[in-house]
């Protein structure tokens, strides 16, 4: 039977990271766990508006409705998309900022923004290079 002996290096290296962990941990203010979730939720209330992008597009046609009661549907190209998500389909019957319906015409340019809905999304985290 051969016995494996440990290597002080790595108990010694896991240590001095244990170590580390616990120092940066005291470095924080004290705050009650309860505290925390509260300013973690004033924090994203504090942002007006969600994440979002807007990225160009144009109307390349109008679809007529198959039946008589459904809306007709614009497709509209979006610049800068990936290939398989560059054409998208929405119901013609859009409003203004007066409450007015407008439709969508053939070769009109659009903006489309995507924005998150519900709960914050996660923030990427960017590496120290």
């Amino acid at each position: 039977m051969m016995l494996h002996k440990k290597t002080k290096k790595s108990s010694r290296e896991a240590g001095d990271a244990l170590r580390a962990s616990v120092k940066k941990e005291m470095a924080r203010p004290r705050m009650a766990k309860s505290a925390r979730i509260t300013q973690r939720n004033l924090d994203a209330s504090l942002l007006a508006e969600r994440p979002s992008t807007t990225m160009p597009g144009t109307v390349d046609k109008i679809i007529p409705p198959p039946r008589p009661r459904q809306p007709e549907k614009a497709q509209i190209a979006v610049g800068g998309a990936a290939r398989r998500y560059r054409n998208l389909r929405i119901e013609n019957s859009l409003t203004d900022k007066h409450g007015d319906e407008v439709k969508l015409k053939k070769g009109a340019h659009v903006e489309v923004t995507v924005a998150t809905e519900g709960k914050t999304p996660t923030a990427k985290s960017k590496k120290n290079s």
